[in-house]
């Protein structure tokens, strides 16, 4: 009797139910491709605001909220530590999360997440942290980076923490990556990528956006083209892989700047994308013919998933979009927003939707979007959160493998899996686990594999062991397939020696005489490092060169791999009276003049603030002008136009009036037209930004980014302050030149400061 008193008392305070009630959804205005189905697996009140997610070994969810972020139409709240990160639990085994399990609590506007080395890798800015996990608890905190996201604007914070096949973790809005190596933290710099959201191919290029722009990629693998820190690459990285921006929401849209010409057509349906956000580069193995290594992207301010398809040539990657005139998911609910899309364990593709009313920072508002939201009343949907899931009709997804439980062996095995989620995860757990024991399975894995992307895994999984040598990588650049052979000779870099020179050169004369573009991109991109120890490796290098002659994205291969070189590389050019490429020739030239004044590719160049009066300005450009032209204001394609010594910058007045009033395009900047899908915001409507701020920021940017510094008061700003464009919206280039003619520096009330 006292024992089955105690299974009642266990069973009311722990419950011992074997089914729960979940919330009912209805998904009735959602439309999406046939052949796929919809389901609603997490929703309120289990979640709130959720932003990003990652899966743990056991396959369940884990999820970053920021319920913090546009709680209201003024962004009340911000700095409150209200986030979380939750672990989502489906207890009765029916596929619908019911109930939420509290990870870390009191958090403010936590990022990302990312379960790797067996730990939870996550951001809360300005912090990277790492902890190791213990019966679903939090332990042994340390600090990755303190300096991983600047305070400011959540809209424009690094995000992602996206492990890569080669083993290292690469972040969007962020121009470095991450790796722990032999239980120390590294962190390195790599090229400037999107705004929110990051994905990666099998191959391992890495595909983001920004807002304006939804696809972007890279044409090769990360930091082949930043290695000689005096060189900065223009064609091979971040760059607009489609320029098809349509849009085909299903209903009107209410869209910040859609009083703008183009923005919306007669029916007030979007256009073009306005807010691109998280995507994903399918990898699960489990959607129909077709569909796999396709990119998905978020459209949330038109309420739908995007499908690009690509192609790849071997030295560059295209895309297009699947469909004119609709999409492969659209909803009529107006809630319905997908920030982050990712590949599950099981191999369905999961969306994150924040299902909030308000998705762009309080400090972009435009006058348009809140005289629309007071009537739609769109900023009180605040709490809500859900999380769907996208499987294929007609193949079954796969049971997921609890990766704790399994030895060397298998997870050896499972880097064959057709689901690119099942092969990370392996990778990664075997080297957390430091599995020696399965070098000589992954090196027979390397040679033999199945599968290209499987050799490639078990290249870098032996790689991570620091289980590789020159001969073994030898033997696998010969006679591989063109992607394996590219992995191959990029890892063979490690062992460039004297000693190993003699065979370098046999195996690369045998690759060069297969005439296959990737291997000859990355031939290119190497062959100058064995340059440094043996001058005979130029012969090699330029009959690859003239190969592909006239091909940028060779050029900057090229130029990327000469470090320490070059002088020696021009020199020896000069004498080949055969040699014809006064582009490359002219780069060249340049590098070497950076080389002697010590200027570098903005990535390498020094992080922390110059301290002078202009501090503050740097601080306040940081948070709200960087995201957009760049920490070094050399802009950012397809969404801002550098300040770098433009005409612009140079007329403090006419630099005021923008920052105050915004900028719609098209802008000319030093002979170059810039037209974008979107206008550049002032910030006069921003109460919390002063005159004094304003020219605090002039006064940073003319010096920075000017040859003649230029300041202005903070009563000028509020002179400035008055003289409102013709639009009432933003100003026009045509405008701000006719002010500058009247207005000379000199004009009577307007000197300078």
């Amino acid at each position: 009797m006292r024992y089955i008193l105690s299974i009642s008392i266990f069973c009311l305070l722990f419950s011992c139910q074997t089914s729960f009630e979940e919330p009912i959804i209805s998904l009735d205005g959602y439309q999406v491709e046939p052949g796929f189905e919809l389901e609603m697996i997490a929703s309120e009140p289990l979640l709130k605001a959720p932003v990003a997610i990652d899966f743990d070994s056991k396959g369940r969810i884990w999820v970053a909220q920021m319920p913090g972020y546009m709680d209201d139409i003024r962004g009340s709240g911000e700095e409150e530590p209200t986030g979380s990160i939750r672990i989502l639990e489906d207890l009765d085994n029916d596929g619908v999360a019911d109930h939420a399990k509290i990870f870390l609590d009191s958090l403010v506007m936590p990022r990302a997440l990312a379960h790797v080395y067996g730990g939870l890798l996550y951001a809360e800015p300005p912090f990277l942290y790492f902890v190791d996990i213990e019966n679903d608890k939090p332990t042994n905190r340390i600090v990755v980076d303190s300096i991983y996201a600047a305070e400011g604007n959540p809209e424009h914070q690094p995000n992602g923490l996206l492990l890569n096949v080669d083993n290292w973790i690469y972040n969007a809005k962020s121009n470095f990556r991450y790796q722990r190596k032999n239980g120390v933290w590294k962190k390195e710099p790599t090229t400037f990528r999107g705004q929110w959201g990051i994905s990666h191919d099998n191959f391992g290029r890495l595909y983001y956006n920004n807002n304006s722009q939804q696809l972007l990629g890279d044409h090769v693998l990360p930091n082949r083209l930043v290695r000689n820190k005096n060189f900065t690459p223009k064609a091979g990285v971040n760059q607009k892989l489609t320029n098809d921006q349509r849009v085909y929401p299903i209903h009107a849209t209410d869209v910040n700047r859609g009083y703008a010409p183009g923005v919306l057509n007669a029916d007030s349906v979007l256009v073009n994308t306005t807010a691109a956000a998280g995507l994903v580069l399918y990898r699960g193995g489990a959607f129909p013919e077709g569909y796999n290594e396709n990119v998905f992207v978020s459209i949330p301010e038109g309420n739908l998933i995007k499908r690009n398809i690509l192609t790849f040539t071997g030295d560059s990657t295209t895309a297009k979009q699947a469909w004119e005139n609709k999409e492969f998911l659209a909803s009529t609910d107006e809630g319905f927003r997908p920030v982050t899309l990712k590949n599950g364990p099981d191999g369905a593709m999961y969306i994150v939707d924040m299902h909030r009313g308000m998705i762009g920072h309080h400090a972009y508002l435009s006058p348009y979007l809140k005289k629309k939201t007071a009537v739609s009343r769109m900023d009180t949907l605040v709490n809500f959160g859900r999380i769907l899931k996208v499987k294929s009709s007609a193949n079954k997804t796969e049971a997921i493998p609890d990766f704790e439980a399994l030895n060397s062996s298998e997870l050896v095995a499972l880097l064959k899996h057709k689901n690119g989620w099942v092969r990370d995860r392996a990778q990664n757990f075997l080297i957390f686990k430091e599995s020696k024991d399965a070098v000589s399975q992954l090196k027979e894995l390397a040679l033999n594999g199945d599968s290209k992307w499987t050799r490639i895994h078990a290249l870098h999984t032996l790689n991570g062991l620091d289980a590789l040598d020159f001969n073994f990588l030898t033997a696998v650049a010969d006679g591989n397939e063109s992607d394996v052979t590219a992995h191959a000779i990029v890892l063979l870099e490690q062992f460039i020696s004297k000693e190993n020179s003699t065979k370098a050169a046999f195996l690369f004369e045998e690759l060069i005489a297969k005439n296959d573009a990737t291997i000859d991109l990355y031939l290119s991109s190497s062959l100058g490092k064995w340059i440094s120890i043996d001058n005979s490796f130029f012969r090699l290098l330029m009959p690859v060169f003239n190969k592909h002659k006239g091909s940028t994205i060779f050029e900057e291969a090229v130029l990327s791999g000469l470090d320490g070189q070059e002088s020696y590389f021009s020199e020896t050019l000069v004498t080949m009276s055969s040699f014809d490429e006064p582009n490359f020739m002219s780069q060249l030239a340049t590098t070497i003049e950076n080389k002697t004044t010590e200027t570098v590719n903005p990535i390498y160049s020094r992080k922390s603030l110059n301290e002078d009066n202009r501090t503050a300005g740097a601080k306040m450009f940081y948070q709200i002008c960087a995201s957009c032209h760049g920490g070094n204001g050399e802009g950012i394609e397809g969404l801002a136009p550098p300040l770098m010594k433009s005409e612009h910058v140079a007329d403090a007045r006419r630099l005021g009036l923008i920052i105050l009033h915004g900028l719609q395009g098209p802008v000319t900047v030093k002979g170059t037209a810039y037209n974008f899908n979107l206008a550049m915001p002032g910030l006069i409507r921003n109460e919390s930004i002063s005159d004094k701020d304003i020219a605090d920021v002039m006064s940073y940017v003319t010096n920075a980014f000017s040859d003649m510094p230029k300041f202005l008061s903070a009563e000028k700003v509020s002179e400035l302050r008055k003289l409102i464009p013709k639009s009432g919206a933003e100003y026009t280039e045509e405008e701000l030149l006719e002010y500058s003619k009247k207005h000379s520096p000199v004009s009577p009330g307007f000197k300078l400061n």
